[in-house]
């Protein structure tokens, strides 16, 4: 018992287990010896294992039921079409094909659909094979309605899952932490020391390190097309951006500035009203408004366009530069969060040939931006794509072999599939070899009990035990394990239904080794590298763009150059390197690579989001006088970023962990008046982006805590 409490803390996995095999032996011994229907009695087993252990359906109680209620509707149609193609080996193949696809790709819609996508996968298989009748369709309905219904009592009153953790609760403690460094910073810059800001510190990396795709529970990413959940995402990117250059306050000691009293105002009333966004989240308070942090902009840039810093190298403003890129950032933080709350927003400020802006979103319709996201996702560009097409075509395979050799038991070819293809060939392998090895296992148990040949008695008794063991050996276990007691299973299971012996377990071995090699064909000849080779292409094309943005930008604020098409560009492939980088997340890596995907998304992302606030807010064409120096130092950010996207995209890991060459050396001028300050502007978004490069390569160590974590790096997934 200890072993079991230490590999499944809670018992999660063995009281899941138990609630699927009661439900699927309810179900199933109803329908079969209750009313005798072998049919419906098939499908109330198959149901349960559908929805109870291929499907990862995730949330709190409420959802679950949400979730369920929605598979009676789904699964129905796809049980009817399942049992309507399979009369003819084409339409069963076609159909394979197109709602293999379709299934699969719905996925793009967020983690929600995705966990749901294997076992409704599975409802459309099990009709598809023999007996081909269509007259049975009745009971097949019956039988998995049956089993949802079951399914959504269990989930209420057999050792319910407990509620996951929130993720907004997750996002206030880090907004809530966020709050607390600002209000350290501001006392800093007043010069009350940085005890304070050292003590607070860790706590919000620590916070903000929970927010990371990697440690959040399935389904727990709000990564869906909905307002809510992109809002959320930028909510909580804004979030560990602020709080990563909260951290990067701490390595300068500079307290000087004209307009440093005003700065060091302002950054109080960022950590204001970032505090009242954090109250909000934790239910303690009312939703906050932009108006508060639009009056202090509009205040603090009052108080520069009255100061004169002329005399003062540029170094010397930085810090009011910095205050007034944190209140864009805290600014964009209360509009993401009143989006998601479905509260009004302000209009988009964003230059109309800089858009989509950042909260392009905001006004559209939940049913047009889903149909955005599939509509974006209609490439072969797409990991969504890649991996349901894959998947179409592996499924699509194994049910014309199926039917062509006219396998006996030919859907365990395509459930096979179903278990071991990945989204890489050598995740697929991996699964491969203990599949094989548990199945082999399983079948030669199986013949034997067969041979010996139990009434159906034995079988019905032993059976709920050995689903139990079976449906918890996967986690607990491996897949061998799994692969093997299934085996088992599913011959207990078809010695009730009709009259089996030995060669039933010869026939699943064999179907098993069939599905294997088909799925391990799809895995080599469709896109072997799965999510990770899209991902270096995708966030190196994005990098590339982001360089452009640099170049750009300066051209437009210090010379007054008409916009070009850049940041929407950049834009446009931000979002397709995001969702990239959603599915890579949640693949399995074994081995931790160099770099730190996150950090390299924020420095995109940052270049476009700094981009934005300069061209709309800096007076253009009045940097004339420096033009030299600005296109030599964007000339330095922009070879950086498209260094770095060379190496990705070449998978050069010398060219990534290279010591890059210290910035260019310029002489600035101190005679601009009030424009020094847009110059500081500049500057400090162009230095901003040099420390977001550097930090690229610094992946933290797998399982490592996240106080001994890189800073934090946001990004955006809109």
């Amino acid at each position: 018992m200890g072993w079991l409490r230490r590999h499944d803390p809670g018992l999660v996995a063995v009281r899941r287990a138990a609630r699927v095999t009661i439900v699927a032996c309810l179900g199933f011994y109803l329908s079969r010896y209750a009313l005798d229907n072998a049919v419906m009695a098939t499908y109330a087993l198959f149901g349960a294992v559908a929805l109870g252990i291929l499907s990862q359906i995730t949330g709190d109680r409420a959802r679950r039921l949400r979730t369920l209620a929605l598979m009676l509707p789904v699964g129905s149609v796809l049980i009817t079409l399942g049992t309507l193609l399979s009369v003819h080996l084409a339409t069963a193949t076609l159909g394979m094909l197109v709602l293999g696809f379709a299934v699969s790709f719905v996925g793009v819609g967020g983690s929600r659909l995705v966990g749901i996508a294997a076992g409704s996968q599975l409802l459309y298989i099990l009709p598809s094979f023999p007996p081909y009748d269509p007259g049975s369709l009745g009971w097949r309905l019956l039988g998995f309605v049956l089993a949802v219904a079951l399914l959504a009592l269990a989930e209420v009153l057999l050792w319910p899952e407990p509620d996951p953790r929130p993720y907004r609760d997750r996002l206030r403690a880090a907004v809530a932490s966020l709050a607390v460094c600002l209000d350290a910073v501001a006392d800093d810059w007043a010069g009350g020391g940085r005890d304070r800001l050292a003590a607070a510190l860790p706590a919000a990396l620590d916070a903000s390190e929970e927010l990371r795709p990697s440690r959040l529970p399935p389904g727990q990413t709000p990564a869906s097309a909905s307002r809510r959940d992109r809002a959320l995402t930028i909510a909580a990117a804004t979030t560990r951006l602020l709080i990563g250059r909260a951290a990067d306050l701490t390595r300068r000691d500079e307290r000087t500035g004209p307009d440093l009293p005003a700065a060091t105002a302002l950054l109080r009333e960022v950590a204001g009203c970032v505090a009242a966004a954090g109250a909000w989240l934790g239910g303690t308070g009312p939703l906050p408004d932009t108006d508060r942090m639009t009056a202090a902009l509009t205040g603090f840039r009052a108080v520069r366009s009255a100061t004169s810093p002329d005399g003062l190298p540029v170094e010397n403003l930085r810090l009011g530069s910095t205050a007034l890129m944190l209140a864009e950032w805290a600014t964009s933080l209360v509009t993401a969060l009143r989006i998601a709350a479905g509260a009004p927003v302000p209009p988009d400020r964003t230059p109309p040939e800089a858009r989509p802006g950042l909260f392009w979103f905001a006004h559209e319709s939940e049913p047009a931006l889903y149909w955005r996201r599939v509509r974006g996702h209609l490439t072969p560009r797409s990991v969504f794509f890649q991996g349901a097409l894959r998947l179409a075509l592996a499924l699509g395979a194994a049910r014309f072999l199926a039917g062509f050799f006219d396998l006996s038991h030919g859907f365990w070819v395509l459930l096979t599939i179903l278990t071991v293809l990945r989204t890489t060939a050598a995740e697929t392998r991996s699964t491969l070899r203990p599949a094989i090895i548990g199945t082999t296992c399983g079948a030669l148990l199986a013949a034997a009990i067969l041979v010996v040949g139990f009434p159906p008695l034995v079988y019905a008794v032993v059976l709920p035990v050995v689903m139990v063991v079976g449906f918890s050996a996967g986690p607990l276990l491996g897949a061998g394990a799994a692969q093997a007691l299934f085996t088992l299973v599913i011959s207990m299971v078809f010695a009730q239904l009709s009259p089996a012996d030995w060669h039933l377990a010869e026939a699943r071995l064999f179907d098993v080794a069939v599905g294997a090699v088909v799925g391990i064909a799809a895995g080599l000849v469709a896109w072997p590298r799965g999510g990770s080779g899209e991902l270096h292409r995708s966030v190196a094309e994005f990098l590339a763009d982001a360089a452009g943005v640099v170049r750009e930008t300066v051209r437009v604020v210090a010379e007054g150059a008409r916009p070009g098409d850049a940041l929407p560009r950049a834009r446009r492939t931000g979002l397709l390197a995001e969702t990239t980088y959603a599915l890579y997340a949640a693949e399995r890596h074994p081995k931790q690579g160099i770099v730190d995907w996150q950090a390299t998304l924020s420095a995109g992302h940052h270049a476009v989001r700094g981009a934005e606030t300069l061209v709309r807010d800096c007076p253009t064409g009045r940097l004339l006088s420096c033009v030299g120096p600005l296109d030599q130092a964007a000339a330095d950010v922009a070879a950086r970023f498209e260094h770095v996207a060379l190496g990705l995209a070449r998978r050069d890991r010398t060219a990534l962990t290279a010591p890059t060459l210290p910035p260019p050396v310029l002489d600035w001028p101190t005679d601009l008046g009030p424009d020094l300050f847009h110059l500081s502007d500049l500057r400090v978004w162009l230095d901003g982006l040099r420390g977001d490069l550097s930090r690229v390569t610094d992946a933290p160590p797998l399982g490592a805590p996240a106080a001994t974590a890189s800073p934090p790096r946001a990004t955006s997934a809109t």
